[in-house]
C-alpha cells in the first residue's frame, strides 16, 4: 500500500514580487534551438560546448517528464513561459557592499535570515543567469583550489572542460 503524502504548506506570496531590471542579455521566453544558440553566442561558447547544449536540448525534448516518480505537478510547467538566460552584463562583485541594493533586498524579501546571508556572502550569490557576488576565490585559492564560474573557467582553462564533462556525463562528453 502506498503511503499518503501531504502537500507542504508554503506561503508562496513571499517570493511573489518583481522589480525592473535592465538586462544586457535576454534569450527571451521558451526553450528551443534558438534559445540554445543565443546562450552559446552570449557566452562565446566553443563549438563543442554549443553541440553539447544542443544534444542536451534534444535529449530533454525526447524524454518524458519523470512524473511516475517525481510529481504530476511537473506536467503543469509551461516551458515556453520560462526565461532561460538573463544577464546584466556586470561582473560578479567581490564584496557584499558592492552588490546592488535591490539584489540585497531580494534576499531580505525571500526571508533569508541575516546569519544565512552572512554565510552566503562568503560563497556566491546568483541572480537570474549570472553570479552577482563571489567571495570564495580568495579563501579556496589559498588552499590551491581554482574557483571560477563555468564561463570564466572555460575561457581560462578550456582543456579541462571536456574531461569534466566526460566525468559528469559519460555518455555525452567528447
Amino acid at each position: 500500500m502506498k503511503p499518503e503524502t501531504k502537500a507542504v504548506d508554503i506561503n508562496r506570496s513571499i517570493g511573489d514580487f518583481h522589480y525592473k531590471v535592465d538586462y544586457a542579455k535576454d534569450a527571451g521566453s521558451g526553450l528551443s534551438e534558438k534559445t540554445i544558440q543565443y546562450i552559446s553566442d552570449a557566452k562565446d561558447d566553443p563549438d563543442w560546448v554549443r553541440e553539447f547544449r544542443l544534444r542536451g536540448l534534444k535529449t530533454f525534448l525526447e524524454k518524458p517528464l519523470p512524473t511516475h516518480w517525481a510529481s504530476k505537478d511537473l506536467e503543469a510547467i509551461d516551458f515556453d513561459k520560462i526565461r532561460y538566460y538573463l544577464a546584466s552584463g556586470d561582473a560578479a562583485k567581490r564584496t557584499w557592499e558592492e552588490v546592488p541594493e535591490d539584489i540585497k533586498r531580494t534576499f531580505e524579501r525571500l526571508g533569508i535570515p541575516e546569519q544565512e546571508r552572512k554565510f552566503l556572502a562568503g560563497v556566491e550569490a546568483q541572480f537570474d543567469s549570472e553570479a552577482v557576488y563571489s567571495n570564495i576565490k580568495k579563501a579556496v585559492g589559498e588552499q590551491g583550489v581554482i574557483f571560477v564560474g563555468s564561463t570564466e573557467g572555460l575561457k581560462k582553462s578550456p582543456g579541462n572542460f571536456p574531461e569534466m564533462v566526460r566525468q559528469s556525463h559519460p555518455d555525452r562528453g567528447q
